[in-house]
């Protein structure tokens, strides 16, 4: 008879905890710009998921594009749009943009919020939403905050884990194939992608320097290139200085395609040489090492991820926003540090 009350307590738990999982909703509160702030958080809400063992719902700005690399990550459930800071989308804007996001995130009946700034404003919206549990930076500290160490802090604090591990951007193997099949990638040539625009005007690296980069490579291997860049003019000229040169018949420009499109064509490929652009950090995040030409940005953006080998300008220690050294990026060093990985 205990044996058989025993075996029907330990179901009981078994019940309980399936019940509590299924019931469990938890959300991620993101409210950075970019794609590399998003990529930048996954370690932690992949660390929230597997405390739980239920997958995190994120709030995010549209201009993340979370929507298009994070829709086959098993820790991600639904993605979330914040519409605030937009020209065009304002819905959760001002005070009664305020009302309408607690009224949108109430819809889910959030059991838990983690939210990763300082803000009471988001404090408050995830109280009126209902959502008993909140978690978050402390409050008013918003100035001159790290954007990876707090992040550790909330972790470690509420939930007693010891963040490590690179982003992770998850994605079908069937689609990675069926990519190299249509654009046919091959293990006979080494597939570079180049990152080679960037958000802002200091970051694009030119494409002389681009350009010195594979003529080494050539010199060393078969290979084939991969023109990751933006629709901007800028950007546009420094795709045509590199594909318009002998270099053309072995170059694959992605221009035309959005993330979704291109996530599977940087998994096919061997390594990333990238600017401080949104394809240095997803293509780090899908496990491609990648060599990160930091112009003119906080170093720590170009080396959160152990898949990151960051290259700073000749003549500096570190990096700032200030630094402006697009034209002081050394192709010698690119070559050196891309030879110190294959070898």
């Amino acid at each position: 008879m205990p044996l058989i009350l025993l075996i029907v307590k330990i179901y009981i738990k078994i019940l309980i905890s399936k019940v509590y999982k299924l019931t469990m909703k938890i959300l991620a509160i993101q409210n950075r710009m970019g794609i590399g702030d998003t990529v930048i958080f996954l370690p932690f809400i992949k660390a929230i998921s597997n405390k739980f063992g239920v997958p995190v719902s994120l709030l995010v700005k549209e201009n993340s594009k979370a929507n298009e690399f994070l829709y086959q990550t098993n820790y991600i459930d639904e993605i979330i749009h914040l519409e605030r800071d937009n020209k065009i989308y304002q819905k959760h804007d001002g005070f009664k943009g305020f009302f309408k996001l607690a009224s949108d995130l109430k819809k889910y009946n959030f059991n838990k919020v983690f939210i990763f700034n300082s803000s009471l404003r988001y404090n408050l919206i995830s109280r009126i939403a209902g959502i008993k549990e909140i978690f978050q930076y402390p409050l008013f500290e918003k100035k001159n905050q790290h954007i990876i160490e707090p992040a550790k802090a909330i972790v470690k604090k509420y939930l007693d884990i010891e963040t490590v591990d690179n982003p992770e951007i998850q994605i079908d193997n069937k689609i990675v194939k069926k990519s190299a099949a249509n654009l046919n990638i091959n293990n006979e040539e080494f597939n570079v992608l180049l990152g080679i625009g960037g958000s802002g005007p200091t970051k694009r690296v030119p494409s002389k320097t681009f350009l010195n980069v594979m003529e080494k490579l050539e010199n060393l291997k078969k290979c084939r290139f991969f023109l990751a860049t933006g629709k901007n003019k800028d950007e546009q000229k420094i795709l045509a200085e590199l594909y318009n040169t002998k270099f053309k018949e072995k170059c694959v420009a992605l221009d035309n395609l959005n993330i979704r499109e291109t996530l599977p064509i940087i998994k096919n490929c061997n390594i990333a040489i990238c600017n401080d652009t949104s394809f240095s950090h997803l293509s780090s995040a899908l496990g491609i090492k990648t060599i990160t030409l930091m112009a003119d940005t906080p170093l720590i953006y170009g080396s959160y991820s152990t898949n990151m080998y960051p290259v700073i300008p000749d003549g500096e220690t570190t990096v700032s926003h200030n630094t402006r050294g697009k034209d002081k990026i050394n192709p010698d060093k690119i070559y050196e540090k891309l030879l110190s990985i294959i070898n």
